[in-house]
């Protein structure tokens, strides 16, 4: 009987999370989710779709940083759980200061979505907004996070005391085909600080990164650094890489790109 004892000793934290995360849902009553699709996002939206039913709602931001794909991902996964889901227009590349891409775009990328969604809950009078922040999120450097606060928005995981762990295994038990997503990010983070975002750039690393996926690669992201390209993979691709060099150099030819460098991703 030892290890039945222990197995429900180590899920009790979690378990405790779980509830507390319910409990802050059904106070809340009614919330637009800033869903993106990603593990976070989908994890929250599971759990409210299971408290809330309907009164939950998705809102998912449209704009030339969302990967096409990404967006379909995202949709595909909201309809499995039977979410209610909005697809808005968001206008953050109008912005000068997002364009200037001086180290704060993601404050005012998410400012332009929150004000998206601000007009969303007057239009439906839901009294929430929620996004999908961890407590893994605590520790490192996001402007959109600052943008949530002047917002008013919630974050009922991290709030919940959820970990990255946590909303994968969350995701596992909703059985999303997300809960081992790697993590992803909009198209204007392959933009270098200080390079200005455009939509020809943008549509060049989604064009970029469409001819790679192609291949099988899992973990991949194509940066912009004007004619040259430096294509990060995960650790365990990367010798393949070497083995695709010419065929993938071919590729990144036909969308503008001269030169390639390659590099695991994650590394300097």
């Amino acid at each position: 009987m030892t290890a039945p004892q222990e197995h429900l000793a180590s899920d009790a934290p979690y378990a405790a999370k779980r509830a507390r995360l319910s409990a802050h849902l059904a106070e809340l009553g009614r919330l637009a989710i800033a869903y993106s699709g990603g593990v976070d996002s989908s994890a929250l939206l599971a759990a409210a779709q299971e408290t809330l039913g309907d009164e939950a709602l998705a809102v998912i931001a449209d704009s030339p940083s969302l990967p096409r794909h990404e967006l379909r991902e995202a949709q595909e996964t909201a309809q499995q759980l039977g979410a209610r889901v909005l697809v808005v227009a968001t206008q953050e590349g109008d912005d000068p200061d997002y364009q200037a891409n001086l180290g704060r775009r993601c404050y005012f990328c998410k400012a332009a979505l929150f004000r998206a969604m601000e007009r969303v809950i007057q239009e439906q009078n839901i009294p929430w907004m929620a996004f999908g922040e961890i407590t893994d999120d605590w520790g490192d450097h996001r402007p959109g996070a600052q943008a949530a606060r002047e917002f008013g928005v919630v974050a009922p995981l991290s709030a919940a005391g959820f970990t990255k762990a946590d909303v994968r295994r969350l995701a596992g038990e909703f059985g999303l085909s997300v809960a081992d997503k790697p993590a992803s990010a909009c198209l204007a983070s392959r933009i270098p600080v200080g390079t200005v975002v455009t939509p020809e750039r943008l549509a060049t690393v989604e064009a970029a990164e469409n001819a790679l996926r192609a291949l099988g690669l899992r973990v991949l992201r194509v940066r912009h650094h004007g004619n040259r390209a430096r294509v990060e993979v995960g650790a365990d691709e990367f010798d393949r890489t070497q083995d695709l060099r010419p065929e993938i150099e071919q590729r990144l030819a036909t969308v503008g790109f001269a030169s390639v460098e390659f590099a695991v991703y994650g590394t300097k």
